[in-house]
């Protein structure tokens, strides 16, 4: 991977959405920093101009279009759509900006809402941990236990779950159009569904023993029932929320925090992790043998991992490949992309064979030749 220094701290990077074809290479990415003064927004373009043999974008093929100040840690960042970008806040705040360029190709960033103190505690702001868009629909959760529900239009949230959890909310994703799943400190997964009132949640789900912290979540981008997350410990987990309250495997994975997971989202055999520990890790689940109900790969790396399974089907689809694992033991193929780091990898994000990571040592990588 090659990289680039950007004089921050970045939190959070994501891929600009690309209309037509799955195939179209992304032009631009965003990132968010935290731990400055000024922290920012920016916009950052790839320019494919000088490629390797590997096919590698250098650091003179990627500049920066614009930037903004942006008030507080950059906690989160999701696109909304290919112009608008929300961002949660360590301020409490939920802030949506517009990527505009004129006549003579000159890029800016604005404001276009905000809605302050989205979540706080009774005497002070809380930091807005993470957010999901869905259309013009945003969610938003944080350190008060809150949750919110935007329309980008309106003023005014749609629905505040107040007081819906007793501890930190972490992440969220949709599952459905009408419902979410949080992940919190204390190791649950809860699923809400906004068409039902009240602050309760429909289903909770727990990991058992120690009850530890999680930060990410993520869900199967053609199976809704299969969601990953990563915790404090660095352990990866898979789970089957149709099924049991616990999860289907529990994978050793790395050495300190999982800041993020992500399913490909063409290829969801594939799902990629980042950490506190400096490390960058793509999983390969792929079944290469229909006769083999385990993940025995013959790759870069094979780490045996600990699994509880309810039930194994060698006849499933390659995209249900994370719930074929052997029922004692299963072995999955890991390649960690930046094995010479050292500092945290916060943030990372994947587009095709198209994948770019922010980590604390004030610089980005990126990669155009993903092997899938």
């Amino acid at each position: 991977m090659e990289g680039r220094y950007v004089s921050q701290k970045i939190s959070r990077v994501r891929w600009r959405p690309v209309s037509g074809s799955s195939l179209q290479v992304p032009e631009c990415f965003a990132t968010g920093s935290w731990d400055a003064e000024k922290n920012k927004v920016c916009i950052w373009e790839t320019i494919n101009m000088d490629i390797s043999e590997t096919d590698q974008l250098f650091l003179e093929s990627t500049k920066p279009l614009c930037e903004i100040n942006h008030n507080g840690d950059v906690m989160d960042l999701q696109f909304l759509d290919e112009e608008r970008i929300v961002t949660a806040s360590s301020t409490g705040s939920v802030i949506v900006f517009r990527h505009r360029v004129n006549n003579q190709l000159e890029h800016s960033l604005s404001v276009t809402r905000q809605w302050e103190r989205a979540h706080y505690h009774s005497h002070d702001s809380a930091p807005c941990t993470g957010l999901v868009c869905n259309g013009p629909e945003i969610i938003s959760v944080g350190e008060d236990g809150r949750i919110n529900h935007f329309q980008v239009d309106q003023k005014e949230p749609i629905r505040t779950i107040d007081n819906a959890d007793s501890s930190s909310l972490n992440a969220v994703i949709f599952l459905r159009t009408t419902e979410i799943l949080t992940v919190n400190s204390i190791g649950q997964l809860k699923i809400w569904d906004f068409r039902q009132p009240g602050n309760k949640p429909q289903q909770i789900y727990s990991l058992t023993g120690d009850r530890v912290p999680l930060h990410c979540v993520d869900r199967h981008p053609n199976q809704q029932h299969i969601v990953a997350t990563g915790g404090q410990d660095g352990t990866f987990c898979i789970w089957d929320v149709r099924q049991g309250s616990i999860p289907i495997s529990l994978l050793d994975a790395h050495s300190a925090e999982m800041w993020e997971v992500h399913f490909h989202p063409s290829n969801p055999d594939h799902v990629f992790t980042c950490s506190e520990d400096g490390t960058l890790w793509h999983w390969n689940a792929s079944v290469i043998s229909p006769d083999l109900p385990s993940f025995l790969q013959q790759g870069r790396r094979n780490f045996s991992l600990n699994a509880s399974v309810s039930h194994v089907d060698i006849n499933q689809s390659l995209s249900s490949a994370w719930l074929t694992m052997d029922a004692a033991k299963g072995r999955v193929d890991i390649d960690n992309l930046l094995s010479a780091y050292v500092l945290s990898v916060n943030s990372l994000d994947v587009m095709g064979e198209h994948l770019v990571c922010g980590t604390d040592a004030e610089a980005v990588y990126f990669t155009h030749n993903l092997e899938l």
